[in-house]
């Protein structure tokens, strides 16, 4: 079994897209959409995995990440550039009854895409998830705006030393914000022994830095913590206003919804180290009035039981199960499928 590479013609972009080839996998499709800061690298060996059980697995770049075309992001339209991105690459492929697999960031990408085409969604898995009310900026069980403007969240929430080390390709663990470090101490929970980090690294640093692309434009406000979101690039895609799903109850059909998560997570979590209201509240970020934190987790939880068919497994990782606990992970996703 090795790992393919090709790069397939849409009506919107040219998209990469890894698969698992030696002619056997013929079995249901199953797209697999990494988070953001990552490419398809990430699900290299869940890919192997799901092809030796019988699937047909695909992984895609998103736009603007590995090898993929690197389109700029019209962050005011949400996610839907990366999800019609991956409604067009399955029109291309000529694919029908989809399962979908997202993972953080693509856990956002494939809500949109079930929420725009869910005849053709077969079942949704959501790996660590973005909430469906997007990333900070927002407080409450309804995502309620903490100001209009969606101030707290978009391209200037990102760390700018991060920033500035992912645009050099920085290799390194030298500074605690290194992709490597960031990936260690974030990505999974601490003291996790990564399998082909060096891979991952390079994965990650395949992220297009700019304007267009991550963490996005960054917009000055007049209220605390002093940044809104702009309308280019990652970061913005996925905040308020631009970004929320909180109607998915209101789709026919609905496809049966895995969602995975870690308990460890402190990137997507209720108490994420990631949202500056709760950097805020430790007194990382000065100044703060009291904003609350975004409860990332119960968001989700809250709009997943209006939508009705959902299981949600807890696993004892970071924000990466399938890079932690891959066993495990596999475990639940291919027992999701197989009752799909």
């Amino acid at each position: 079994m090795r790992i393919e590479n090709r790069r397939v013609p849409t009506a919107r972009i040219t998209q990469n897209v890894l698969s698992a080839a030696d002619g056997t996998a013929s079995g249901e499709t199953v797209l697999l959409v990494h988070g953001n800061v990552s490419s398809s690298a990430f699900w290299r060996d869940t890919l192997l995995a799901l092809a030796e059980a019988g699937h047909r697995p695909l992984a895609v770049d998103l736009r603007g990440f590995g090898d993929t075309e690197p389109a700029p992001v019209d962050a005011t339209r949400g996610l839907r550039d990366y999800s019609d991105d991956v409604l067009a690459l399955i029109d291309a492929l000529g694919l029908d009854d989809v399962h979908l697999v997202g993972w953080s960031m693509g856990g956002g990408v494939v809500l949109q895409a079930l929420r725009d085409r869910p005849a053709g969604v077969r079942s949704v898995t959501l790996v660590n998830p973005v909430s469906p009310y997007g990333f900070g900026g927002t407080h409450g069980l309804d995502g309620a705006l903490n100001h209009p403007d969606g101030t707290g969240a978009g391209g200037g929430s990102a760390n700018p030393d991060f920033v500035k080390l992912l645009a050099a390709g920085d290799t390194s663990d030298d500074s605690p914000a290194s992709p490597r470090n960031v990936m260690r101490t974030t990505y999974v929970k601490p003291g996790t022994v990564i399998k082909d980090e060096d891979a991952l690294v390079a994965s990650m640093l395949s992220t297009r830095v700019g304007d267009d692309h991550y963490p996005g434009d960054v917009v000055a406000s007049e209220e605390w913590p002093g940044v809104r979101p702009g309308t280019r690039g990652v970061l913005n895609s996925f905040s308020p206003p631009n970004f929320r799903l909180d109607d998915l109850h209101t789709i026919d059909p609905k496809p049966p919804i895995l969602w995975i998560r870690g308990e460890a997570d402190v990137i997507v979590s209720d108490t994420s180290l990631f949202d500056l209201a709760h950097l805020g509240a430790l007194g990382v970020v000065p100044g703060s009035p009291g904003t609350p934190a975004q409860p990332m987790v119960a968001q989700t939880r809250a709009v997943l039981e209006r939508y009705g068919p959902y299981t949600e497994i807890v696993l004892d990782t970071g924000h990466s199960p399938h890079i932690e606990r891959p066993e495990e992970f596999r475990t639940a996703l291919m027992n999701h499928l197989k009752r799909s």
